[in-house]
């Protein structure tokens, strides 16, 4: 009788005296709930020219005069450092170590910077002559530090999402962004204008591509639970 009672309380039988395990189907494995989405975005109409920038100062270091970073194409229109934004979507940034926002060769590196909320961002000048820190935002204090050549490591942090604008006081043609957010589905493009945002939820959601100089539009796409979802956006010059 024991035994039976046993039995009975892991699934078994008793036949014969011996205890007959009834083996049970394993449960089947929850479907995946994310996906990918992944693709270009691209400017409409031909790609034009670059701007040159005139270097006016220190240019021991800054170097020769140089192409514009406000609007980078490449051949196949691909735009690059536009950023690429889930909207109303929750989820926790994916946790990192101090991000690094150099100065060097009298430009920000990288031109645009993806920051989780609340991580600390090092700004670096690599330089070894006086840049001035100075940032233009809604959500977050502004900051207007002056970083001399002996001063290598300024460490800021950033707690709402938003984008920010970053540009030096003593070099005017130096401009970079910072793009805040609280959530891990945002991506800024490489060269060629691709992008790839891993483990979104499955569902449909409304997307914004920012550009600097192009704007932003906003478009909705329609995640498949362990699919990737290609998208192709088209931005226009104004």
């Amino acid at each position: 009788m024991r035994r039976l009672l046993i039995a009975s309380m892991i699934g078994g039988l008793v036949l014969g005296g011996s205890l007959l395990l009834r083996m049970t189907s394993p449960q089947p494995l929850l479907a995946a709930s994310t996906g990918t989405i992944s693709g270009k975005v691209l400017l409409a109409g031909d790609v034009p020219q670059p701007k040159k920038i005139e270097i006016t100062k220190d240019k021991e270091k800054c170097g020769p005069d140089r192409a514009a970073e406000d609007l980078v194409v490449s051949p196949d229109r691909g735009i690059k450092n536009a950023v690429v934004n889930l909207l109303g979507v929750k989820g926790n940034p994916a946790k990192s170590e101090n991000l690094t926002l150099d100065q060097k060769g009298c430009s920000f590196n990288p031109h645009v910077i993806i920051v989780p909320a609340g991580t600390p961002v090092d700004i670096l000048n690599n330089d070894g002559i006086l840049h001035n820190i100075h940032t233009y935002s809604s959500k977050n204090g502004a900051i207007n530090k002056a970083q001399p050549a002996f001063k290598k490591k300024m460490t800021e942090t950033f707690g709402q999402p938003e984008i920010i604008k970053v540009t030096c006081d003593a070099h005017s043609w130096m401009v970079g962004w910072i793009a805040v957010t609280d959530h891990p589905y945002i991506a800024a493009t490489d060269a060629g204008g691709s992008f790839k945002i891993a483990d979104v939820p499955a569902g449909t959601h409304k997307v914004e591509i920012w550009h600097e100089t192009l704007g932003k539009i906003t478009k909705e796409i329609t995640v498949k639970a362990g699919e990737e979802t290609k998208v192709t956006f088209e931005l226009s010059k104004k």
